[in-house]
């Protein structure tokens, strides 16, 4: 069982970089303003990040768009849907600036403007220490195997924390995945998990 003691916080950005659109055949390579070009070296050295504050550390590009979008122009814009996970909120505000960093660094120079639009944060939570030891008083009883866990995606469990006292309880899934059409867990893991659930009910409502 994983007895769930918070949940990572997450900040979600618009990454744009504006060149200036061109066609792919007259414009020579030196001439060229091309965000795709300031992009990869940006996107390494943000990727670097997850190695630089592992083993927390999440980098997820999930979407790039291109303006004009055309296989034989030199896009004037590009978007990149950047996604920095980590548990402490010390550590990714230490993320968010160091990716505000890079992108002014390489964007400085080339022609190139780049902007760095956060659009969505929600903070690391720490889920109520009675609900975690209730949890972990149901897996001695119940003899079940379990380890802490911080939970790496966003549940229902963190605005319910906001309300009173919370805690979640995880089953494996087979290869660790989770959040996923392949996801799947064993009969046997969710009968344990409900079993380590129903006992740490009763644990509470007899400490009430």
């Amino acid at each position: 069982m994983g007895v769930v003691t918070g949940v990572q916080g997450i900040r979600w950005y618009d990454l744009i970089f504006i060149g200036k659109e061109t066609h792919a055949g007259p414009t020579p390579m030196s001439q060229r303003h091309d965000p795709v070009q300031v992009l990869l070296p940006a996107l390494q050295r943000i990727y670097a990040l997850a190695d630089d504050y592992a083993p927390h550390g999440r980098i997820t590009v999930g979407d790039f768009t291109a303006d004009p979008g055309v296989i034989n122009t030199v896009p004037g814009r590009l978007t990149i849907k950047l996604d920095l996970r980590h548990p402490d909120a010390t550590v990714l505000t230490a993320m968010d600036s160091a990716v505000r960093t890079i992108v002014q660094e390489e964007t400085t120079d080339n022609g190139v403007e780049g902007q760095v639009n956060e659009i969505w944060y929600s903070p690391p939570v720490s889920f109520a220490p009675e609900c975690i030891a209730a949890v972990k008083q149901a897996v001695a009883v119940t003899g079940a195997q379990a380890m802490n866990i911080v939970s790496g995606a966003g549940h229902d469990a963190v605005y319910l924390s906001k309300a009173g006292p919370t805690s979640m309880i995880f089953v494996p899934c087979e290869n660790g995945l989770s959040h996923n059409e392949l996801e799947n867990a064993s009969r046997e893991d969710l009968a344990a998990g409900a079993n380590v659930l129903l006992h740490a009910v009763l644990e509470m409502a007899n400490a009430g």
